[in-house]
């Protein structure tokens, strides 16, 4: 639905890529698509100088090259909307000339208070900015609504997440902070929520009685690339499992809300993050693995390994690989156990949520040619949207061989329209004050409260083992004795890949 409310979109960081390769193509999507309101501006903002004239030439040439969608019959309407101020993020002055422009911008274009704040930048400047902004009120929710939206990661670790956290609070209210994680804002992550709770054949299974166990797979086929310096700091563990997996167990294992409100759906999932079993530093090397991909040929041609990568410290043990064990301990999972894993340069990019069911008590059909297998459902959120159901068919002939076969569904079938991307899912939902797919304060904290043993584990044991993998394999060989019992084993998305390694099952 479009917004009627008009407002100011201030973009920090304006001049970095990913404003012009995500931020502002999503704007101009939504734009085309008249859910933006009638009277709004794009004013960004960084320490580059640029005129407003020379600013809007680089953002259409970014929405050219990055379209989130075909239609750019509209680009010059939209760019009339978009305007630069130069600042000094850790200046209090220049936010004084901030506060100016925006004024100026909501009088010459008959736009109210309502300003949306957007952080793309470096993570250290998540509680400068926000102060400065309050302290020339620019946080006040006076005539119309003030929201933040911070990129991940919120924090390095416990210590440093609470700090910002205090710092936030000072000035900003819970309900005016968005912390956006893209993953939460694909399309088939929201569809855990609908195959769940819509369907009477799923819930009624969705417990410890009939699930086996869990798996949750996010695999990238890149490596670091240009991110060395970056990467190098953070590792797999607080880069995708303290946000983007984590949240993705959230919704997997939540208790039903009793209604679709954003505060209703986020209490459930911070009752998860609070019911994980704490994991004991004796107990890190048994229940997480971690690796770094080692120089390999992948389709014959050498490629680096992570010492070898642009920016990382050739004696690096920051992991590219991390597998992790644990349980929730509630109700409906005791005893199931929760399998999850993440890693760069392995076979292929897919993110996926596998349920596991228990085989039946007894099989029947059990002979030399036929061995049972246990029934999947794969929900699938990248790419290649979609659900897929293993279970098992009677081969044609005489007697009883089973087979598996699977029943699937991509997501795009359902509809001829394009789906949008997921920030452009994530700043209509901003703009619209839905924060259903935005974590919450509790949640980022019970995150690292969960992690921060296994962190500090991997940083002062010496004695846990950091396990090399060849790239182009699915991560150290050691991650498969994760499982209890010797015939379970990590599910293999890729039994059919394309020419450029893209996942092809459904």
């Amino acid at each position: 639905m479009k917004s009627n409310e008009s407002l100011i979109y201030v973009i920090f960081g304006a001049s970095g890529d990913l404003t012009k390769r995500k931020l502002v193509p999503a704007l101009y999507s939504l734009f085309v698509q008249n859910l933006l309101p009638d009277n709004f501006a794009l004013l960004g903002t960084s320490r580059s100088v640029f005129s407003d004239e020379e600013f809007r030439v680089s953002m259409k040439a970014a929405i050219t090259e990055f379209k989130e969608i075909d239609d750019i019959s509209r680009i010059d309407d939209f760019v009339k909307k978009i305007f630069y101020q130069p600042i000094k993020f850790d200046d209090a002055s220049t936010y004084i000339a901030l506060k100016a422009r925006i004024q100026e911008l909501r009088k010459q274009y008959n736009i109210c208070h309502n300003t949306i704040f957007y952080l793309s930048t470096p993570p250290s400047l998540y509680g400068v900015i926000p102060q400065h902004l309050a302290s020339v009120n620019l946080n006040k929710q006076t005539n119309g609504w003030k929201r933040l939206i911070i990129e991940k990661p919120f924090g390095y670790d416990l210590e440093s997440a609470l700090k910002l956290k205090d710092q936030l609070m000072q000035d900003w209210k819970e309900e005016q902070l968005f912390r956006i994680d893209h993953y939460l804002g694909k399309e088939t992550v929201q569809n855990l929520l609908v195959a769940r709770f819509s369907n009477g054949i799923f819930e009624p299974l969705w417990n410890r009685n009939f699930i086996h166990h869990v798996e949750i797979t996010s695999a990238e086929s890149i490596g670091v690339e240009k991110r060395g310096n970056y990467y190098d700091g953070s590792g797999a563990l607080r880069d995708m499992v303290q946000n983007h997996l984590l949240q993705v167990v959230g919704l997997t294992a939540m208790e039903p809300p009793t209604s679709l409100e954003s505060d209703s759906i986020r209490h459930e999932i911070l009752k998860v993050f609070q019911s994980f079993r704490p994991i004991k530093c004796e107990e890190v090397k048994d229940v997480a693995v971690r690796g770094q991909y080692m120089s390999s040929k992948i389709k014959g041609k050498q490629v680096p390994g992570y010492r070898e990568e642009e920016g990382v410290n050739p004696n690096s043990n920051t992991e590219t690989y991390a597998a992790l064990k644990f349980y929730i301990d509630n109700w409906r999972w005791g005893g199931v156990p929760f399998y999850i894993r993440t890693g760069k340069k392995l076979p292929t990019r897919v993110t996926e949520v596998v349920i596991h069911f228990r085989p039946t008590p007894h099989f029947l059909f059990a002979n030399e040619s036929t061995v049972q297998s246990e029934n999947q459902l794969v929900i699938r959120i990248q790419p290649d949207e979609g659900i897929l159901l293993k279970f098992g068919m009677k081969t044609p002939g005489a007697g009883f061989e089973v087979q598996t076969v699977n029943m699937d569904f991509h997501y795009s079938d359902l509809t001829a329209q394009r789906i949008p991307s997921a920030y452009e899912r994530l700043i209509n939902d901003a703009i619209k004050g839905d924060s259903t797919l935005f974590a919450r304060t509790e949640e980022v904290i019970e995150a690292w409260k969960f992690l921060m043993p296994v962190l500090e584990c991997w940083k002062n044991d010496k004695d846990v083992p950091l396990y090399g993998y060849p790239a182009g394999t699915w991560g150290p060989e050691q991650a498969q004795q994760m499982f209890d019992e010797p015939d379970t084993t990590w599910r293999s998305p890729c039994k059919n890949l394309t020419n450029d390694g893209n996942y092809c099952e459904l």
